[in-house]
């Protein structure tokens, strides 16, 4: 798997929906999902090429099962929480309605930025 790439893409996936919220925002003059378009650039897009560049830099962080761990982590995590918070934005279900698969994706990114963490500490010299 290789994590450096897979990461880029997945920030490219949320970069594109994020521009896409952004201009029906700025057109409809509706900025209700003002959360969820951040969310989307600041979890999805921002984070991922982060981890893909850094990845990239220290190529020895991709060896073994740390790397591909943390990216499915946030893969899951980060969609699964992008979809349920514009869905709620959105008005298509309710905050109850997001449980518990809410506090579900967001223990899978906090999971997954520990396992980054953890590589960094051991194979980023």
């Amino acid at each position: 798997m290789n994590v450096s790439r897979n990461f880029l893409l997945l920030g490219t996936g949320f970069l594109i929906v994020g521009i896409i919220i952004g201009m029906y925002m700025g057109g409809s003059g509706d900025h209700s999902l003002a959360a969820s378009h951040a969310h989307i650039n600041l979890l999805g897009f921002v984070l991922s090429v982060v981890f893909a560049l850094t990845y990239k830099a220290y190529p020895q962080m991709t060896d073994g099962r740390l790397a591909s761990i943390h990216f499915l982590l946030h893969l899951v995590g980060a969609i699964v929480l992008n979809t349920l918070l514009f869905l709620m934005q959105a008005q298509v279900i309710s905050e109850a309605a997001m449980v518990p698969l809410a506090p579900i994706s967001e223990l899978c990114v906090l999971i997954g930025v520990l396992a980054f963490g953890w590589n960094v500490l051991k194979n980023a010299n």
